[in-house]
């Protein structure tokens, strides 16, 4: 580092903490070493990560680029622009509700009373859309804010009472169960209007092959202008920054991870509504988590219950807030479900869903032990799951099979975690 950058550093410290002595040296945050030394800094910091056991999305990532490679050789209609759309649309019910998880993960709680929640939510908007005529739109209102509240209930009992989350949420798990079949009535099943909001939800395309690149675009420039301010401002602040040849690879990677699915998509039907609402809520909720102050408490109960409340952390509030997100989209989960089969029906939230979500979440690189993740884990890992049901499926291998492979691809991925914990411990990051 410089003699400029030291001497700006020690002023900093001296004036953020003026009892500390004039000749102490300021403790310097190892990000900032980093960025300062470029592309060199970024591959030192790699390699520090890798001997750390610090492994982040890569083992998912080059796991999806396996099972991809594999299916492909296998059938070469698994990564056909048809395929291809049918697993982005399919996986986005189940990676809505894994956003939700993350949250709870995050805490290093665990909900299984997502898969319930989201049959109820369904059943909540058919038996007021369909059965008795209410706007679709008040109907919706109405089904999340149903999820909203039902992970409330879940956090109080949890945050205020002191019962075990585990305990809680699998009775809500039974509870809610009960209450989709009450709703649903003798006939067990509500077909919803193909046509309608919720029915397009999986259905509707962007046909204008402007509208996939249009997105690729904006979030291309959005993400560069983004980097930019922010660097111009640690610039004005006097602290380092990315220099510009990387702000222009980092744009450059983004635009081929952009632009290739528009391609994908505009060779089908166009840009499937379902994506666009999906990686809308990932933008959002992780600005949540990384942006803001609530986000920031998630993280640190993550780390410690205690150490947080003694940092005046509304733990109570915290805890009820992230059930109640949860449940939030486990509702948003269920409407999506829905309007993929045309129907609110008793079968909805039931079966492998609950088990996929919380695999979606952990396979995607959040920890089962709290404190790490990010909501974009929830995008990866249910496109790994959805990709292995598909293979498997044009391969015409049997379901329980399916369930087979699954399971040990989350055990697997259980394990890495754990070694990653551990190897984290040596180096002392833990």
């Amino acid at each position: 580092m410089s003699t400029e950058h030291h001497t700006h550093a020690e002023e900093v410290a001296q004036l953020a903490n003026p009892a500390a002595p004039a000749d102490a040296i300021p403790a310097v945050d190892p990000r900032l070493l980093v960025r300062e030394q470029g592309l060199a800094g970024y591959l030192s910091e790699f390699r520090r990560k890798m001997k750390a056991g610090d492994l982040g999305s890569l083992p998912v990532v080059i796991g999806l680029i396996v099972i991809w490679g594999i299916f492909q050789g296998l059938n070469s209609n698994f990564l056909s622009p048809e395929n291809l759309t049918n697993i982005a649309i399919t996986m986005v019910a189940t990676g809505m509700m894994a956003v939700g998880i993350i949250f709870v993960l995050l805490l290093g709680e665990i909900d299984l009373s997502v898969g319930s929640v989201s049959g109820v939510s369904g059943a909540l908007f058919a038996v007021l859309a369909v059965t008795n005529g209410v706007n679709e739109w008040l109907a919706i209102l109405a089904a999340v804010a149903g999820g909203a509240l039902i992970g409330a209930i879940h956090g109080f009992f949890f945050a205020k009472i002191g019962a075990p989350a585990f305990a809680v949420t699998l009775s809500g798990l039974l509870f809610w169960s009960g209450a989709m079949l009450q709703i649903l009535g003798s006939n067990g099943t509500i077909n919803i209007d193909p046509d309608g909001v919720v029915g397009q939800l999986t259905t509707y395309y962007f046909t204008d092959v402007a509208a996939a690149y249009g997105l690729a675009a904006v979030a291309t420039a959005g993400y560069f202008l983004a980097a930019f301010t922010d660097n111009k401002r640690r610039a004005e602040a006097g602290v380092p920054s990315r220099p510009m040849s990387e702000l222009v690879l980092r744009a450059g990677l983004l635009a081929v991870f952009t632009f290739g699915p528009a391609a994908v998509f505009n060779q089908y039907k166009g840009l499937p509504l379902a994506v666009v609402l999906f990686v809308v809520v990932l933008v959002g909720t992780d600005f949540l988590l990384r942006r803001t102050t609530f986000g920031r408490n998630v993280f640190a109960l993550g780390g410690s219950v205690e150490a947080s409340r003694r940092a005046g952390i509304n733990v109570t509030g915290i805890r009820i807030a992230v059930f109640s997100i949860a449940g939030t989209f486990a509702a948003v989960g269920g409407l999506f479900w829905a309007s993929k089969i045309a129907a609110a029906n008793q079968s909805a939230g039931g079966g492998d869903l609950l088990m996929n979500v919380i695999a979606a979440a952990v396979i995607g690189g959040t920890s089962l032990f709290g404190g790490r993740g990010r909501t974009w884990n929830a995008l990866l890992g249910v496109m790994v799951i959805t990709s292995i049901q598909y293979g498997l499926a044009l391969e015409g291998i049997a379901t329980p099979v399916q369930y087979m492979i699954t399971g040990a691809v989350l055990l697997a991925t259980v394990v890495i975690d754990s070694v990653t914990r551990k190897t984290q411990k040596t180096a002392g990051r833990v």
